[in-house]
């Protein structure tokens, strides 16, 4: 994406507006309903459905925003540019049934993508978030929301366990997540798949959580004027300060690192 250089200044030297903020706290709402819409729902149905989730906004917003970031209905056929996965398989039960605890460390995962706005156009992050500790064990970063995206985190989140420990990951049903090369990370490395209800954003409420603290503390706080120094600072946030620092109420105040430590630490004396 082409900016100049007069446009570019202006928009790194303007401050972050409440409307600006809506719009994204909006983008995510309709990214989610299209998603699980199976990419099928236009803009009068993804307002009827953000209406039934309470958010409240009019039909011309929405059309105005998924116009600008060309997110366009399966229906439209050539023309669609959404990143729909291919080979995707059926969905999976909902098998973590809002139960965010676990008794260790890689017991229980959950998942989700969110995007960030840059100068250069979108920026998408994946993350997968370990229950037991609210640490984020996986992450990737890329301007495409697809399968190869969540694929990255998967990967890295499998890197960090134990090789034969059985894992159960929790995301939404959005078509990367029930992509054929997705799934067979999943069978390789015995982690059982499951899936939010639809409609249902609480169904993976501590994914919701993550990003809404990383955008109040970092993003909306942010200028980005590139893709790569956006990653640079999500890269800083997440593995220097959010998973060895930042304290978290859930954890007695410790940080992600600081209370898993602490449980290898206290089985090795027992």
């Amino acid at each position: 994406m082409q900016v100049s250089h007069s446009g570019y200044y202006h928009w790194l030297n303007t401050p972050v507006s409440q409307r600006s903020k809506q719009n994204d706290h909006i983008m995510l709402q309709i990214i989610r309903a299209f998603k699980e819409s199976r990419q099928l729902y236009g803009s009068p149905r993804i307002h009827k459905e953000l209406l039934a989730q309470g958010v409240k906004c009019g039909v011309n917003r929405i059309a105005k925003l998924m116009r600008k970031h060309e997110i366009i209905a399966v229906t439209k056929g050539k023309h669609r540019k959404a990143h729909a996965a291919k080979n995707t398989k059926g969905f999976a039960d909902n098998v973590l049934s809002r139960d965010f605890t676990a008794l260790k460390p890689n017991q229980k995962w959950v998942s989700d993508t969110t995007f960030i706005n840059t100068a250069q156009g979108w920026l998408y992050l994946a993350t997968i978030i370990d229950l037991y500790s609210r640490k984020v064990v996986g992450w990737s970063m890329s301007s495409r929301n697809d399968t190869a995206l969540v694929t990255q985190a998967l990967n890295m989140a499998v890197g960090r366990k134990e090789a034969k420990q059985p894992v159960l990951l929790h995301s939404d049903q959005g078509s990367q997540y029930r992509a054929a090369a997705y799934l067979e990370v999943l069978k390789k490395h015995n982690i059982q798949q499951s899936m939010s209800r639809k409609g249902k954003c609480l169904d993976n409420a501590v994914a919701e959580s993550f990003f809404g603290t990383i955008k109040n503390e970092l993003i909306y706080q942010t200028r980005y004027k590139t893709r790569e120094e956006a990653k640079s600072s999500i890269f800083e946030y997440i593995e220097a300060f959010y998973n060895r620092v930042r304290r978290h109420s859930y954890i007695n105040y410790q940080s992600p690192l600081s209370f898993e430590n602490d449980f290898y630490s206290s089985t090795r004396v027992q």
